[in-house]
């Protein structure tokens, strides 16, 4: 296969695992209905023993894995196989995120493997500088977010993500930058592409939503008029 190229914007929904079986099939079904109304890439992350479940119901999302290891076929009990994801319908995998992290030796060495097979490596950073020292390894995707912030409701401030838009742009020019720590309305996506991010979305401000199906109707509405923003 070939490596998926993304859009500007694109969106991010991220269950965690809040969600997962029929549930984390209702939420991605009706994405996909709006990724395909709106035209969006869209990435929608799942448990790995969901990810199969997801890719065979759903037409435009782009599945991905929350984690993958950088290993072969063969030894490694309990570690995740990026063929294995492959299988079961993953275009890529989230790595070293804040409730996952990795050293930079174990993040370097999944990067390989998931480049080698062809398979988006969406890679996670908190401060400034922990984005450009990644930045080096030239992810296609750089996911900025304070860890302080994860799941807090509070959105990063326009400083920070300038800052770190600029810090991994200057190192690596073709990884795409997601601002996503703290997003849970319309207008957080608004601001933060019109700022200057690749692409957004959320977790916690979506599931855990009074009503998470509406808060995504926002929010691609939302990503809607940013795209207009940006190329007008």
């Amino acid at each position: 296969m070939s490596k998926v190229q993304l859009r500007r914007p694109f969106f991010v929904i991220n269950p965690k695992s809040y969600l997962y079986g029929d549930k984390v099939l209702e939420l991605a079904k009706y994405a996909d209905k709006l990724a395909i109304q709106y035209d969006f890439d869209v990435l929608f992350t799942a448990q790995h023993a969901d990810l199969r479940l997801l890719s065979e119901n759903t037409e435009k999302l782009i599945v991905i894995a929350q984690h993958m290891d950088g290993i072969k076929a063969g030894k490694g009990m309990g570690h995740i196989l990026p063929e294995g994801c492959i299988a079961a319908g993953a275009k890529g995998s989230f790595l070293n995120h804040a409730e996952h992290p990795m050293t930079m030796h174990e993040l370097a060495m999944a990067m390989h493997r998931l480049d080698e097979l062809d398979l988006l490596t969406i890679v996670c950073a908190d401060s400034v500088e922990e984005a450009k020292a990644i930045a080096k390894l030239n992810p296609d995707v750089m996911v900025c977010e304070p860890t302080s912030l994860i799941g807090t409701g509070q959105v990063s401030d326009e400083n920070y993500m300038k800052s770190t838009n600029e810090a991994v742009k200057s190192v690596s020019s073709n990884t795409k930058v997601l601002q996503a720590a703290g997003i849970s309305t319309g207008q957080n996506v608004y601001d933060a592409i019109v700022i200057g991010a690749d692409g957004t979305g959320g977790t916690s401000g979506i599931v855990a939503a009074k009503d998470p199906l509406k808060t995504l109707d926002e929010m691609f509405e939302a990503l809607d008029r940013a795209r207009t923003e940006i190329k007008g």
